[in-house]
């Protein structure tokens, strides 16, 4: 699970890198036509995915003590606060899909297609949380066999981990150099 975890982080690394090289190549980024990335969203969007890092964790630590009921609770608060997010990135979609496309420039085709990968593999993972719900309800899972549950959350810190990294590339650091 490491070496996926890794190569979907170097897979994020390239696109980020891409995103960075448009970037330099341009005076003005986001160029001009565009607005500044809006912080409100995002970084409401960053305290779900961080929060919902937590409760898994602490879901991790309940299945290791064999504290199954903590281990749901913490498991099912991890997924929701990681739908949230996929909603409100919606949310942000929608707005952004008014004022400029995909195709108009390739600040916003690396934007959505960063953004998007991205939350393809949120849901994803809120697949593979669900997958680890079902195995609890059946007993899968106690304090020496939950593997499984050590893998699905590694991927999902991966996941939180690497929107902070589309956060600072995309969100922010435009913020600065404009």
């Amino acid at each position: 699970m490491v070496l996926f975890c890794l190569t979907e982080a170097m897979l994020f690394a390239y696109l980020l890198a891409s995103y960075l090289y448009v970037a330099v190549a341009n005076r003005e980024w986001p160029p001009p036509g565009f607005e500044l990335p809006k912080l409100q969203l995002p970084l409401i969007m960053t305290a779900l995915l961080l929060s919902s890092s937590g409760a898994a964790i602490w879901a991790e630590k309940g299945i290791e003590r064999d504290e199954r009921g903590r281990f749901r609770i913490g498991l099912l608060v991890a997924f929701g606060l990681g739908a949230a997010f996929l909603v409100l990135q919606m949310r942000e979609y929608a707005e952004k899909l008014q004022h400029m496309g995909p195709r108009e420039h390739a600040y916003v085709s690396l934007f959505f297609t960063i953004t998007g990968f991205h939350g393809v593999h949120v849901a994803f993972g809120l697949v593979l949380m669900l997958y680890l719900g079902l195995r609890s309800l059946l007993g899968h899972f106690d304090a020496h066999r939950h593997l499984a549950v050590k893998n699905v959350f590694l991927y999902w810190h991966t996941v939180d981990g690497v929107w902070l990294a589309i956060l600072t590339a995309i969100y922010l650091s435009p913020q600065f150099y404009r």
